[in-house]
C-alpha cells in the first residue's frame, strides 16, 4: 500500500483486513442471533466466507515474510479467541452460536480452531505465491463448506462406505474447491504472484479430488474434516505442485 515504507503499508493492510474480517464475522453473528438461517447453515456460511474474503485482502501486503506475518495476525488473533472461548474464559454467545454445531462453546476447540490454524499455516509458510496455499484454503473453505450445505439439502443418496456423506455433497465439494482454486490462481496471477498454467489447473484438480475422497471417508467424521482435509491438501499438494 505504501511502497516507500513496507512496515507502515503492512500495518495499514492489517487494520483494513481486520475490519473486513470482523465485518464478515459480525454479519453471521447477527444472522445467527436473529435465527435467519438454520444454525448448521449459518456455521457453514462463516466457514465458507472467512478464509476466502481473507485471501482477497492479501494483495494489500508487501512481498516476503514480513507481509505474510502481518497477514497471519488476523487468523492468529482468532486462534487466541477460539482458545479463550473454547476454554470458557471468554463468553460470547453469538460467536458460539454462529460457529458451533450444537451451541456448545467447547466445540470451538475442534473444528473452528483447526480452521484458523490451517489458514495461519498456509499464510505464514506458503504465502500467496504458492498454489498449495490456494488449494488448502479453497478446499477447506469453499469445498468443505459447500459440501455440507448441498449435502444437507440434496444428499438423499448416501455413499456406500459412509452413511453420513452423500454423492451430492461430495460432488459439490470437489466442484466448489476446484473452481475456487482456479479462480484464486487467476486472481493472484493478475498481481504477478504466480504464473497460471494448465499444469497448475490439473494440480488443483488432483488436490480437490483427493480432498473430497478424504472428506468423505468415515475417519473424517470421527476426527474432524477441518483437520483431515487440510492435511490431505498439504500432503498431495506437495507432490503435484
Amino acid at each position: 500500500m505504501f511502497t516507500d515504507n513496507a512496515f507502515v503499508g503492512d500495518l495499514c493492510a492489517t487494520v483494513i483486513t481486520g475490519a473486513v474480517a470482523s465485518s464478515v464475522l459480525r454479519l453471521w453473528e447477527e444472522t445467527a442471533k436473529r435465527g435467519i438461517f438454520d444454525q448448521k447453515v449459518n456455521r457453514k456460511l462463516v466457514h465458507i466466507s472467512f478464509g476466502l474474503v481473507f485471501m482477497l485482502c492479501w494483495p494489500m501486503y508487501s512481498s516476503g515474510q514480513q507481509g505474510a506475518l502481518f497477514a497471519a495476525l488476523i487468523p492468529g488473533l482468532n486462534i487466541i479467541k477460539m482458545l479463550l472461548m473454547g476454554l470458557g474464559i471468554w463468553k460470547d454467545e453469538a460467536t458460539v452460536k454462529s460457529m458451533s454445531r450444537y451451541g456448545d462453546y467447547r466445540e470451538l476447540l475442534k473444528g473452528p480452531l483447526y480452521y484458523v490454524l490451517t489458514i495461519s499455516l498456509a499464510c505464514t509458510v506458503y504465502w500467496r505465491s504458492s498454489p498449495i496455499t490456494i488449494a488448502a484454503v479453497c478446499n477447506l473453505c469453499a469445498g468443505d463448506g459447500v459440501a455440507d450445505v448441498i449435502g444437507r439439502k440434496f444428499g438423499s443418496q448416501k455413499l456406500p462406505y459412509n452413511n453420513n456423506k452423500s454423492f451430492a455433497g461430495s460432488v459439490a465439494m470437489f466442484t466448489a474447491g476446484f473452481i475456487a482454486s482456479v479462480g484464486y490462481m487467476h486472481y493472484f496471477s493478475s498481481f504477478g504472484y504466480l504464473e497460471e498454467s494448465w499444469e497448475m489447473v490439473f494440480g488443483f484438480f488432483v488436490v480437490s479430488l483427493a480432498s473430497t475422497i478424504v472428506e468423505s471417508h468415515p475417519l473424517s467424521t470421527v476426527l474432524d474434516d477441518n483437520l483431515t482435509v487440510p492435511l490431505a491438501t498439504l500432503l498431495v499438494g506437495s507432490f503435484v505442485f
